[in-house]
């Protein structure tokens, strides 16, 4: 789109930086916000397999996306993150359809936390849940929850560091309590011939996928090609642990029922260990690490459409920041689309998120490995230590899991993900169409000019 430029407050240049810790839990609170919704996995596939895949699938997945995240967000500390990486790659268009099915994933999945947290306090309070009691409370945290994100990232980010430290001590204490009853045969436990494969592996990637959203925030960091790559590295293992541990203790403690493994069967298990008072400990737990996660998420897309109107990829109001220095139309743009998909179930929000995110995923792969041939000289403050070919390498096991992900998806998640994708392929060329009728305002940042011209040069090269 051509644009005229202009300057503002577009870069947050006048508001406080994010720094190690909060930026470690926030991208704990955008991929994890600790062990709810894991159960599904047991339910699909026994505790063998569970337990297994949360050992094997970071190695698959989570290490190669972290890394590459690294890379790229140090390559290029804005705000849109893995937009801005495509644009580069592949050119303007092909970067606005990834944000547009990324943007699209992160609403989808922002709208499970109103549900997951209120699966977990159903049993206790059984009016939420359905019908309108159900609604209300969704919309009311919402409304909550957002106007915290208005309020400032490094706010949310020091939040979601103390909403951690709750959401992860009953689990520490269920450990301790669990340890004399832990019988370790449970473990072992596998039925191959009664295994939900599409449920197992949607459920593992939903759970250890989004290491990328910090790169949408990337403009927001302190020093960021030293503060991100540290950040992946120590929230990681974190990640890890908390989905494995209690899963070794839940599985391990406790009789096998696999049917009664659904989410927020957490609550249950803690009631079985420890009694009732650490049941409701959990179930806060749910509450706060929902509240965390819905934040985390929410900073990631809001700050991503923020990345784009910088960019003239959307119009101007998306890029407007409030006093707090917070990109408030683009929040309250997330918001809406959250609040309209909290009535899909648990597992048709995963299923429809993760087909729409394997095609941004794939893109992105294919982003990195063209920058790293091209460019090998370009500037990277961080740069993956395995050679060119090894770290090309590296994509190949979670490109091969993206595509059995896509091939195990239902028909109805198949067509209602089409159909989004489908928009975005449309949008792009109507805002194009708007800009060059005045209808809508578009610009690109002042702040950016190097990173245009850079822009260039790579297109045309």
């Amino acid at each position: 789109m051509e644009a005229e430029k202009y300057s503002s407050l577009s870069r947050g240049a006048n508001f406080t930086k994010l720094s190690f810790v909060p930026l470690t839990f926030l991208i704990f609170y955008g991929v994890s916000g600790g062990p709810f919704g894991v159960e599904d996995t047991v339910r699909a596939a026994g505790p063998f397999l569970a337990l297994v895949g949360y050992l094997i699938f970071p190695i698959v997945w989570s290490i190669p996306e972290s890394l590459i995240t690294a890379e790229l967000s140090t390559m290029f500390p804005e705000n849109g993150g893995y937009v801005v990486w495509v644009s580069k790659s592949f050119g303007p268009y092909w970067g606005f359809q990834l944000g547009w099915v990324k943007w699209m994933s992160g609403v989808v999945d922002n709208a499970l936390y109103p549900v997951l947290f209120l699966d977990y306090i159903k049993s206790s309070v059984p009016a939420l849940a359905n019908g309108l009691p159900r609604t209300i409370v969704i919309v009311a945290l919402v409304i909550a929850l957002t106007y915290l994100n208005y309020r400032g990232l490094t706010i949310v980010a020091w939040v979601a560091t103390v909403l951690a430290i709750f959401t992860l001590l009953p689990f520490l204490i269920m450990g301790v309590i669990a340890l004399p009853k832990l019988e370790p045969s449970r473990w072992f436990v596998m039925d191959l011939e009664n295994v939900q494969w599409g449920l197992y592996l949607n459920t593992l990637f939903w759970n250890l996928n989004y290491w990328d959203s910090v790169s949408t925030m990337a403009g927001e960091v302190e020093d960021p090609g030293k503060t991100i790559p540290k950040a992946l590295f120590y929230a990681l293992p974190l990640v890890v642990s908390v989905y494995f541990f209690p899963l070794l203790f839940g599985t391990g403690a406790v009789p096998l029922h696999r049917d009664l493994w659904s989410d927020g069967y957490f609550s249950d298990i803690a009631k079985i260990i420890g009694g009732v008072w650490l049941r409701w400990w959990v179930q806060g737990a749910s509450a706060v690490s929902n509240m965390g996660m819905f934040l985390a998420e929410m900073s990631g897309d809001s700050y991503q459409l923020l990345g784009m109107a910088e960019r003239g990829m959307l119009p101007e109001f998306f890029a407007k920041r409030s006093h707090y220095g917070t990109p408030f139309i683009s929040i309250l743009f997330s918001a809406s689309g959250v609040v309209l998909l909290s009535c899909l179930s648990f597992q048709e929000i995963v299923a429809a998120e993760n087909f729409m995110n394997c095609f941004g995923m794939i893109l992105e792969f294919l982003c990195f490995v063209k920058l790293r041939i091209k460019y090998p000289a370009a500037s990277r403050p961080y740069r993956i230590p395995l050679g060119t070919i090894g770290s090309i390498l590296i994509c190949l096991p979670p490109t091969l899991f993206l595509l059995v992900v896509i091939a195990l998806c239902s028909f109805k998640v198949m067509i209602v993900s089409f159909l989004a994708i489908l928009v975005g392929l449309i949008m792009q060329p109507c805002l194009i169409y708007c800009d060059k009728k005045k209808w809508l305002s578009f610009s690109v940042s002042s702040d950016l000019v190097e990173l245009q011209t850079n822009y260039h040069q790579v297109v045309e090269a």
